[in-house]
Parts: structure tokens; sequence; C-alpha cells
């Protein structure tokens, strides 16, 4: 530290200073004077000493200097890094948005369906990024991603064949097939990454989901066989084909389901820290979701069975909501993480949970 910066313990001036009287000034303690090397002269013929100046304690220092101290503004150094790579990954996220609604789309209300899938797929390719990046697969739920693997394999089964569930504008003519592929593909490359090249850093004592009388990795059974059940008794009809509609409505319900084992891994976790790209991964899906939601709350009506029964679509409508009330928590914490420039963590049970 220099000897002539802001936290630079007062020293009194020496000796060899000049000062308006001539002489010598002393700051040693005792017998020295302020004027000469004797006592000096005052009122009624007292004499004055010098004054001593101690350090004051670091503490002090910085707060009568106004400043932090420097071990904690490492710490805020950091943080801003963090705040500023957040602002970047959302900021690059919304502009291409923009770009997209503007050159390829028609505007059209429908366009909401292409941006959510653009979310999803914006969430998947972050994780990759994690997971590459770094080698490593931990806090990643390898149960969502089987889930998120089935939705957008059916999905595509359904949108390829036909035209009855794509959105209205000029999006639904090639992009949003092609949206959808690609989270296909990033979803599946991160599955490929957990378990096979970084599988030793794959946290599995963690991923417990639905492990009960099945073997250890196949929980998210309890969820993809149920659901199925459901899509095949109660779907829509737009396709005018069985398994065409049927896979479609299976991807809607299974998504809104997918997430569970991920947010039960959060749980899980002893320290509750979640990683910064695993947060951003998780709220680009929410945020996706979101926005589905927003679509199909003015568009349900469409989700009707070949007996013209609206079921299928307040069914769309409450599956998508229980998501987002899934990961309501989690929103509540990435906001305030975010917004504050600190780690993400949620509240955990540790290994209580079973």
């Amino acid at each position: 530290m220099a000897s002539d910066g802001p936290y630079t313990r007062y020293t009194a001036p020496s000796s060899n200073q000049n000062n308006p009287y001539g002489q010598s000034y002393s700051s040693s303690g005792g017998g020295g004077s302020a004027y000469g090397s004797g006592p000096a002269p005052g009122y009624g013929g007292a004499s004055y000493s010098a004054p001593q100046y101690n350090a004051a304690p670091t503490n002090t220092l910085y707060a009568q200097n106004g400043d932090a101290d420097p071990s904690k503004s490492g710490k805020k150094s950091i943080a801003l890094q963090s705040l500023n790579k957040n602002v970047i990954i959302w900021a690059g996220f919304f502009t291409v948005s923009l770009f997209v609604y503007f050159l390829l789309s028609g505007g059209d209300f429908s366009f909401l369906m292409t941006y959510g899938a653009m979310s999803r797929m914006f969430g998947f390719g972050i994780l990759n990024v994690k997971t590459f990046k770094s080698q490593r697969a931990t806090g990643v739920s390898i149960k969502t991603l089987q889930l998120y693997c089935i939705v957008f394999f059916c999905r595509l089964t359904s949108i390829i064949r036909h035209e009855g569930y794509l959105p209205y504008d000029k999006s639904g003519d090639w992009l949003y097939h092609f949206i959808e592929i690609m989270a296909l593909i990033f979803s599946a490359s991160a599955l490929y990454g957990c378990m096979v090249p970084f599988k030793s850093t794959y946290q599995a004592d963690c991923d417990k989901f639905g492990e009960m009388g099945v073997p250890p990795g196949y929980g998210a059974i309890y969820l993809a066989v149920p659901v199925f059940m459901v899509a095949m008794i109660l779907h829509p009809n737009l396709n005018a084909d069985f398994l065409s509609d049927v896979a479609w409505t299976y991807a809607m319900y299974l998504e809104s389901l997918a997430m569970i084992p991920q947010l039960y891994m959060f749980q899980k976790q002893a320290t509750g820290v979640v990683e910064l790209l695993t947060a951003h991964f998780v709220a680009a899906l929410g945020f996706g979701r979101l926005l589905e939601f927003v679509f199909w709350v003015y568009s349900y009506q469409e989700l009707a069975t070949s007996s013209g029964s609206k079921g299928p679509g307040y069914l769309a409508l409450f599956s998508q909501f229980l998501q987002l009330v899934l990961m309501v928590d989690f929103f509540w914490y990435y906001i305030t993480a975010v917004k504050n420039a600190t780690p993400l963590v949620l509240p955990t049970h540790g290994n209580n949970l079973v």
C-alpha cells in the first residue's frame, strides 16, 4: 500500500520543516514543546506539549474515509462481474428475440409459442455451455434431461407431420420446427455430457427423485408413464390423427412436470447454492413456460376433442399453471440473486428428503 494513499497513518511533520516562527516542532511524547526544544511559555507560565498522534483502528479509518473494507471490495468486484454477465446473457437473448419478431414473424399473437420455444432452446444452450466449458455435471438432474428429450421428440413427431399445433404466423412455416430440433439436440447433448464424459462429476446422490421400487436412475418413470396414460385419454383433435394428437398432448403435459426432478435435486443439495449458469437454464425454461401459458389463456378453446369437449384445453392450462406454481420459489430467489449480484442459494432439506 502506498505511503501517501488515503489509508496512510497520520504522522506529524518532522523538525526540519519550516514553520511560521522559524522554530522546530516536535511530536515526541513527554517533554517536547510546540516552540523550540524546551517548554513553551503560555498564559500564566503554563506550557503546552506537542499532541501525540496514535494510529486509529483500521475499521475506523475506513469509516472516516467513507471506504469499504478491501476484502469486501474484492467481493463486490466479483459480484459486479457476475451481474454484468447476467445482463449480457439476457440482453443477447432479448435482442435476438426482437430480431426474430420483426424479420421472421408476421407479428401475430401466436408468436408467443415461438418465443416460448426460443426461451427453452436458449436455456438448454446455456446448460451445454455450463456443462462442456466447466467439464462438470454438478447440480444437473439427468432425470429432467431425460424427460425433456422425450418432450421435444414427441412434439417434433407431431408438428413435422401435421400443422394443427403450429403458430399461425410466419414462424410456423419453418422457424418453429428449427427451434424445436435445436432444443432436442441441445437437451440430448447435455444428457450425453452428464452421462458419459463428465459422469464422474454427476451428483447421483442428490438426483434421487422417484427412486422407489425402480432401478437407480429410472425415477422419471413415475412422471412419464402416468402422464402418457392421461394424454391418451384426454387430448385435442386438431390434427385429426390419434398418434399425432397424443404425441403433442403428451409433450405438453409432460413438460409441465419435467422440471420436478431438477427442483427436487436443488432441495437435496447440502449447501443449497445453485451455479449461475444452471440457474439461468432453469429460469429460461420457466420464462418460456410463462409465455406459452399467456398464449393458451387466450387460445385454450381451440384444444377441443373430436366431440367438442374443452377438457384438454382446461387441462393444458392447469398443467402449465402447475409448473409455474412449482417454480415460484425458485424465481423469487433467482430474481433476488440477480438483482443483488449474489450467488443463488435455495433453502435445502439436506438428506432428509426421501
